[in-house]
């Protein structure tokens, strides 16, 4: 374990830890001596980054689950509970996303990036509060600059980052009585498999290359996760996996008016390719929104026995 190890003794949780952010930070908190329990769809997946965790005395587990499913994520909570001892960390960060315009969205990929982003934390967070008052620990709700910065062809994923945002900030004061610390982290476009499948689409990665510097850039997945790690470790109200994201909660009111006025010019030019490849976009996005797909299908088979 590391000299400097402010996690030792503590167990920490990571929603959506199969792949991109939830895992890399899952292997930062147990590199700084945390006992980590990894939560998602993907068992294989799972098994990989659980695998990738190890060497921590502290130990690490896995388990497959929907965020989105109460009785599921209180069974987990109650296992990990039993299992480790105790929950000090919960990091809600499962999510999904879809792209395109509102009016050609699917319908039923909207409502899903909805219930994982926003109803699978809140799930999330009503699975795993009572081992929280228990140990006095801290919750720490992943958002994103797109609870900032609610941009056109992103309507969803907005709208769910933004509710998120609003129901940790909200929830903070609820719990604090009960020694319960609540953070919201913010990132900008990661480099994940979900940016990545995003940027597989030709109008989407133009749209997102016509946005001012610093939102344009793709920006690492390491130094992100470190420095959502550290604000793990100092239990922060706010943690920003880009420093620069901090000025931006400064001016977060004029940015709606900005692309009000910016984003159609844009979107003017964009508008008939975006009509010409409006099928494609239909599905969610990336390999975590395909293994969502997956596991949704497999449980609406029916039964043979």
């Amino acid at each position: 374990m590391p000299k400097n190890a402010p996690l030792a003794g503590q167990v920490a949780v990571v929603t959506g830890a199969a792949r991109g952010v939830g895992a890399e930070l899952a292997r930062a908190l147990a590199a700084r001596g945390a006992t980590v329990a990894l939560v998602g769809l993907e068992p294989k997946e799972l098994e990989r980054s659980a695998a990738e965790c190890g060497g921590n005395p502290g130990g690490v587990g896995w388990w497959e689950a929907d965020v989105t499913d109460l009785d599921a994520m209180r069974a987990v909570a109650e296992e990990v509970t039993a299992r480790f001892g105790r929950v000090d960390i919960v990091v809600a960060n499962a999510g999904i996303a879809i792209g395109g315009s509102f009016l050609d969205s699917d319908p039923a990929a909207f409502q899903r990036v909805i219930e994982v982003n926003l109803l699978g934390s809140t799930t999330t967070a009503r699975a795993f509060l009572p081992a929280l008052i228990a140990s006095r620990g801290y919750l720490l709700q992943i958002a994103s600059l797109a609870a900032m910065t609610p941009a056109p062809l992103m309507t969803a994923y907005c709208a769910s980052k933004s509710g998120v945002e609003a129901f940790a900030h909200a929830l903070r004061g609820e719990v604090a009585n009960q020694g319960v610390r609540v953070g919201v982290g913010y990132l900008s476009w990661t480099d994940t498999d979900m940016v990545r499948g995003a940027d597989e689409d030709e109008v989407m990665r133009e749209m997102r290359a016509s946005l001012p510097w610093p939102t344009n850039r793709t920006y690492p997945l390491a130094p992100a996760v470190q420095r959502i790690a550290d604000g793990i470790a100092r239990r922060s109200v706010h943690v920003y996996a880009q420093g620069w994201l901090r000025s931006y909660q400064l001016i977060r009111g004029q940015i709606p008016l900005v692309l009000g006025r910016v984003a159609p010019l844009q979107l003017r030019k964009l508008e008939p390719r975006l009509r010409e490849t409006a099928a494609a976009r239909r599905g969610l996005v990336g390999r975590g929104g395909a293994a969502d797909e997956e596991a949704r299908a497999a449980r609406e088979v029916p039964s043979s026995g």
